[in-house]
């Protein structure tokens, strides 16, 4: 039943934007001003209490419990694992902006700086380290461990609802299959957006490589190319086909990465990286809750709300799939895995392509704010074009976005079908096939009704409902924790009372 409902709602989006764009981009376009208008500080509040949340599992006395049974053990290494929740969890889109973003706020920063100033500069690296630090990843995380949770310690189901409808008050339990059906829709949304950006990036880097025209027709090719080979990876199964994506996204992106910080501007590089997280750490929190109550400017919203509901709408799917890999794990190696770590990779990632797409612009005077004002897809490529061997760089980008965009797919399609499917772990191949054509029916249709623009408004209008159901998982995780967590302790008191009695005995005469 939940399967019907949540494809045949997406279903009728795909098909409404297929026969009237103009309709649906107008229709997303309202909903998205009286979101940012009326609920951005939503957004913030809730965001920032699941960092706040995941801090206090990581480092206090329930960190100890174990993601299962006592003698459970992890059935990934750490390596893999990393690789799979990190190719999941933002692949794409630390790609298609890792250049974009910083050079978009140096032109466009925040309220209260000058544009194309060395503050704008600074606060371009802060923001881009705000947007893909902590916040998104402690999102993903909590999601994540309450269904691990509630899955392997309690015997549940890889569902949404298992976390909600453990809570106490009737009226909640009542609301499991609702929540399934929020969840999936958010997912489908969320995937769609960062597979149609990922297109608009592959299309610029075959421009860039072979002259393929940058068009429509260009990136929904690349669209239904991709789909075939995600579809494929999916149907092989996680232990297989994603797993080893997954790894070979992560040893592209680290040769990527170094091969820019050994070739750009090294030093400025590693000031960058010092400057930036020394700032990013005393302005956390004033960041976190930032809104412009007395000034006309939409940045915040436009910028930190959309993040905020795109992590939000990704949540359920990057959540069950860690889930999904992460049984025999302690909450607290959860945590740093899922949170501290991926944090310091994207830390890293945007300090080599933001400053040397800084320095290129500053220093050398190259168009790299041109460019991005152009057409933000193509600006890592206008970056590389400024580097010893530029045109392996731009090769080696646009094999990393393709790798992406398949690892997102095959995911998104074994999430889906299990969120869909009662929580089945192996969901059939037909219902897989049926959920990759839906996800990219709909990265298709936002892309022709008004491109990337599109896509951010439909992301933020569809996650907002889910952030309800985040509330509701984050106090059932809590409460579970705690519960689980006192009940350990008393058995660990009866074990040892028994114990004591038992020598009492023997030394009685």
């Amino acid at each position: 039943m939940q399967l019907i409902v949540s494809a045949g709602l997406i279903l009728m989006v795909v098909v409404w934007g297929a026969i009237d764009p103009a309709s649906l981009g107008s229709v997303f376009d309202t909903l998205l001003s009286v979101i940012t208008r009326d609920f951005g500080w939503l957004y913030l509040w809730i965001v920032l209490g699941l960092v706040v949340l995941a801090v206090v599992l990581a480092f206090s006395r329930y960190g100890d419990l174990k993601l299962g049974l006592e003698d459970d053990e992890p059935e990934f290494s750490l390596g893999s694992w990393f690789a799979m929740l990190f190719a999941a969890g933002m692949g794409i889109g630390l790609v298609f902006w890792g250049v974009a973003e910083p050079i978009s706020h140096y032109g466009n920063p925040p309220p209260g700086i000058a544009p194309a100033t060395p503050e704008a500069a600074n606060a371009a690296m802060r923001y881009s380290f705000f947007h893909w630090g902590l916040h998104p990843w402690a999102v993903y995380s909590v999601v994540a461990l309450a269904i691990a949770f509630f899955q392997f310690r309690k015997g549940g189901s890889a569902l949404v609802s298992t976390a909600v409808q453990s809570l106490p008050w009737a009226p909640l339990k009542r609301l499991g299959p609702a929540a399934n059906v929020l969840a999936v829709i958010a997912t489908a949304f969320g995937v769609a957006a960062s597979l149609g950006m990922g297109a608009l990036q592959i299309n610029s880097g075959l421009y860039s490589l072979t002259g393929l025209p940058v068009s429509s027709t260009s990136q929904v090719g690349i669209i239904l190319v991709t789909t075939v080979l995600f579809l494929a990876s999916a149907v092989t199964g996680v232990s297989k086909g994603i797993k080893w994506l997954s790894n070979l996204n992560l040893t592209l992106a680290a040769l990527l990465t170094l091969a820019v910080f050994v070739m750009g501007p090294t030093v400025t590089i590693i000031d960058t990286f010092t400057s930036t997280l020394g700032s990013y750490a005393s302005e956390l929190v004033r960041m976190s809750l930032r809104m412009t109550p007395f000034r006309d400017s939409n940045w915040v919203s436009g910028w930190t709300v959309f993040y905020w509901a795109w992590w939000v709408s990704w949540s359920p799917f990057v959540g069950l799939f860690i889930a999904r890999v992460s049984r025999g794990r302690t909450i607290r190696e959860f945590i740093l895995g899922t949170v501290l770590a991926p944090t310091l990779a994207a830390f890293a990632w945007f300090s080599v392509f933001g400053a040397t797409a800084l320095n290129q612009e500053i220093a050398q005077g190259l168009p790299i704010a041109e460019a991005v004002a152009a057409d933000v897809s193509t600006a890592m490529f206008v970056m590389f074009d400024a580097l010893p061997l530029g045109g392996l760089l731009s090769g080696m980008a646009t094999v990393l976005v393709l790798v992406f965009f398949v690892t997102s797919g095959d995911s998104a399609t074994l999430v889906l079908g299990m969120m869909s499917t009662g929580g089945k772990s192996n969901p059939s191949a037909r219902v897989k096939l049926v959920w990759g054509a839906l996800v990219s029916g709909m990265a298709i249709t936002l892309l022709l009704a008004g491109g990337v623009k599109a896509v951010q408004t439909a992301t933020i209008v569809f996650a907002l409902p889910f952030t309800l159901v985040i509330i509701l998982m984050a106090v059932a995780l809590w409460r579970g924790v705690r519960d689980d967590w006192n009940e350990e302790q008393r058995r660990d008191r009866a074990l040892r009372r028994r114990m004591r009695e038992m020598v009492d005995r023997s030394t009685q005469p």
